[in-house]
C-alpha cells in the first residue's frame, strides 16, 4: 500500500483511540483540499499489510472500546483491495476498522473493502451535483450511490462536511444534508467540520494557487447556528 502518513494516536478520525494511514493518491481535486501533498499517485512510501497491521496491534492498549484503526487519504478506495488485507489483519486482531473517505469510486475491490469495514467516515462536501462539479471535480451521484450500498449493508456511517462560507453554508444546504441523513438510516452521526486555511503553507510549498485563499474562515457562531439546524 502506498501511504502518505501515519497517526499513532489519532482522535479526530473515527472513534475513541486510533491508529490512522493516511494513504497516497487522489483522484479529486476539491478546491477546500487540506493535503495537495497527498494527490500525486507516485508519493509516499510502500508500506505491506502485514507492517500496517503490526504497527497498529502495538497501540492496541490505548484503543479501548471504541477505539481501532482507520485509513483515511487521499483516496483510500483507490487501493481498496490493499485496505481489504490489512481491515482483514485487524479483524482477525479484533481491531475495530474504519473507513475516512470521499466515496467517489465503487467496483469489486471495493465491494470486497467493505465486507470487512466496521464503520465508514463519509465526506460528503456538497449537497448539489452542480456544487461537486465545480468545486470537487466530479458528480454527487457516485457518492449518493456509495452512501445506499452502505445502507444497504447496514454499515455505521459518520457522515461529514467541511463547512465553507459563501459555498456550503446556507440554511438551505444543512436542511439538504439533515435529509440525506434521515433518509439513509446507517447513518447515525454527522460532523460539521468548519473551512481552515493552514494549509496554504503546503500550496505555497508546492508552487500551485489555494483556490479558497480569499474565503474566510467560518465563524464559531456560524458553527453553533449550522449545527442546530441538524
Amino acid at each position: 500500500m502506498r501511504v502518505h502518513s501515519i497517526q499513532s494516536l489519532g482522535t479526530l478520525d473515527g472513534p475513541g483511540v486510533r491508529f490512522v494511514v493516511f494513504t497516497q493518491g487522489c483522484p479529486l481535486r476539491c478546491k477546500c483540499c487540506h493535503n495537495p501533498d497527498t494527490w500525486a499517485f507516485d508519493g509516499g512510501q510502500e508500506f505491506s499489510a502485514e507492517e500496517l497491521a503490526r504497527r497498529a496491534a502495538r497501540y492496541r492498549e490505548y484503543f479501548g472500546a471504541d477505539g481501532g484503526i482507520t485509513v483515511s487519504g487521499g483516496e483510500p478506495l483507490l487501493q481498496a483491495a490493499e485496505v481489504a488485507d490489512l481491515f482483514t489483519l485487524c479483524k482477525a486482531q479484533g481491531i475495530h476498522t474504519c473507513l475516512d473517505t470521499s466515496g467517489c469510486v465503487m467496483n469489486q475491490d471495493v465491494q470486497n473493502l467493505l465486507t470487512v469495514t466496521d464503520r465508514v467516515l463519509l465526506d460528503i462536501k456538497y449537497t448539489s451535483d452542480a456544487d461537486y462539479r465545480a468545486h470537487v471535480g466530479c458528480s454527487l451521484t457516485p457518492v449518493l450511490d456509495f452512501l445506499a450500498e452502505l445502507n444497504r449493508r447496514g454499515i455505521p456511517t459518520t457522515l461529514r462536511q467541511v463547512i465553507v462560507p459563501t459555498l456550503n453554508d446556507s440554511e438551505d444546504n444543512i436542511r439538504a444534508l439533515a435529509q440525506i441523513r434521515d433518509s439513509h438510516p446507517c447513518v447515525d452521526k454527522v460532523e460539521l467540520l468548519p473551512f481552515r486555511k493552514l494549509c496554504s503553507t503546503k500550496y505555497e510549498a508546492m508552487n500551485i494557487p489555494f483556490p479558497l485563499a480569499h474565503v474566510p474562515e467560518p465563524t464559531a457562531e456560524s458553527m453553533v447556528k449550522l449545527n442546530a439546524l441538524l
